[in-house]
């Protein structure tokens, strides 16, 4: 879903395949035109055994020559025509999703045989607890007290906002404006920098890889961390407006934190006293399963259509629950 998770994952597999005779390939749309046009043309003609990519892999003009197995990671960011499109380059090739949330929908979806279900319930070895707390406002000066405290410790950061920049319409922190203020203010004797999607790739990158190699002790970002960032020393990680987020997205998020051997901290601000008593932010903070997670969405949002491109609302059943009535 996002160049920075295609990016890491080509890394990877360069690196299991050094020396053996795989021919792979990256296909994302920051790619200069003469060299995208030379990928689609060896993808066409099989001259490429393994491609990995983003959304761009599944424009009208990548043809694949014999596409055996399609891999979908963060499979809850990819829409219903949009994961329908990726299966239609080929004819039945074999089909693996990968999710650590599954969404509402593809939770319904399974409850009627769609998909052949595998459940890894276990954290990775090693991986310590991640602690969730919600704070309202009043408590807002607390909580960066807390995260600079971790900071103290040598450990790293991430504070998420859900909007790039302020906007007239919604009242809502921006993370470019709140970056000025974080960077002088709250954060003033640590390293802050700034991540977000408008960024350019080689900017991007350069932010990330300084992130990872500990040059920088927090990083402020919009959603685009939510997938496929692993720094091992980033323990703590504060979401602004939590309450505008969807749960899957937030366990989402507070994946990224606590993947060394040290426990994480995640913290819910929300915008209003009322957020503390917030139901849905109850549910990630007495809970740490995803499944248990993606039930609570379901009961509290509906699973959307099972036919059809709705992927949210009341299901169509009149007289029995997804939930209540599985067995």
């Amino acid at each position: 879903p996002t160049e920075l998770l295609a990016q890491q994952h080509f890394r990877s597999i360069e690196r299991y395949l050094d020396g053996s005779r795989v021919r792979c390939a990256l296909l994302v749309g920051g790619l200069p035109a003469v060299r995208r046009r030379e990928l689609v043309a060896q993808i066409e003609q099989g001259k490429l055994d393994l491609v990995v990519g983003t959304h761009a892999l599944i424009q009208e003009d990548v043809h694949f020559a014999k596409l055996g197995l399609v891999i979908v990671d963060e499979q809850h960011r990819f829409g219903v025509r949009q994961r329908a499109s990726i299966r239609s380059k080929a004819d039945a090739p074999h089909y693996l999703v990968m999710t650590a949330t599954p969404i509402p929908r593809t939770l319904a979806m399974t409850v009627f045989g769609d998909l052949d279900v595998t459940t890894i319930d276990a954290p990775p070895p090693g991986r310590a607890p991640t602690q969730t707390r919600i704070a309202a406002p009043h408590q807002h000066d607390a909580a960066w007290q807390f995260v600079r405290d971790r900071l103290d410790r040598g450990e790293q950061a991430f504070v998420v906002y859900p909007i790039i920049d302020e906007s007239d319409k919604l009242e809502l922190r921006a993370a470019t404006t709140e970056f000025e203020r974080l960077s002088k203010q709250v954060f003033a004797k640590h390293q802050v920098a700034l991540l977000h999607g408008r960024l350019r790739p080689q900017d991007r990158d350069k932010v990330m890889t300084d992130f990872a190699a500990g040059k920088i002790a927090v990083l402020i970002a919009t959603t685009v961390v939510e997938v496929g960032i692993d720094v091992p020393n980033a323990t703590c990680m504060a979401i602004e407006h939590a309450e505008r987020y969807g749960l899957s997205q937030l366990h989402q998020l507070r994946g990224r934190i606590g993947r060394g051997g040290k426990p994480g901290f995640c913290l819910l601000l929300t915008s209003s006293e009322a957020g503390a008593d917030n139901e849905r932010l109850g549910v990630l903070v007495t809970s740490t399963d995803g499944f248990h997670i993606a039930e609570e969405d379901l009961r509290l949002r509906g699973p959307g259509e099972l036919i059809g491109t709705r992927q949210h609302g009341l299901p169509e059943l009149r007289a029995a629950s997804l939930l209540g009535d599985h067995d």
